[in-house]
C-alpha cells in the first residue's frame, strides 16, 4: 500500500512563505516524477511544479521565481518552498508521484493540504 503524507499547509499573509512536504511510503517502484498540483474553489486542478528523478524541474508560469521544488530521493520526499505568496495562491495543494510498475506508469495522490493566503 502506497501512502503520500503531506504537511506544511496553513494560513499566511500575502508576501509570506510556506514550505510543503510530501513523504511517500510503501512499495513504489522506480519513481519517475514527484510534483505538486493545486485546486482552488471552482477551478480545475492545475500543475504547480514537478521534478524528475534526475532533478529536472518544471513550473507553472504563475509561480516561477517564487516557488522552488526539491526532492530527497533517499527519503522519497518532495518539498515545495513557496515564497512571496499571493492571495491567488490559495488552494488545496496535492502531492503527486508517478512510478513505474510492470513497465506501466502508476499515479499516486496525497490527500491534499490547504494553503490560504490572506491579503
Amino acid at each position: 500500500q502506497v501512502q503520500l503524507v503531506e504537511s506544511g499547509g496553513g494560513l499566511v499573509q500575502a508576501g509570506g512563505s510556506l514550505r510543503l512536504a510530501c513523504a511517500a511510503s510503501g512499495k513504489i517502484f522506480s519513481i519517475i516524477t514527484m510534483g505538486w498540483y493545486r485546486q482552488a474553489p471552482g477551478k480545475q486542478r492545475e500543475l504547480v511544479a514537478i521534478i524528475s528523478s534526475g532533478g529536472s524541474t518544471n513550473y507553472a508560469d504563475s509561480v516561477k521565481g517564487r516557488f522552488t521544488i526539491s526532492r530527497d530521493n533517499a527519503k522519497n520526499t518532495v518539498y515545495l518552498q513557496m515564497n512571496s505568496l499571493k492571495p491567488e495562491d490559495t488552494a488545496v495543494y496535492y502531492c503527486n508521484v508517478v512510478g513505474v510498475d510492470a513497465a506501466r506508469p502508476v499515479y499516486y495522490w496525497g490527500q491534499g493540504t490547504q494553503v490560504t493566503v490572506s491579503s
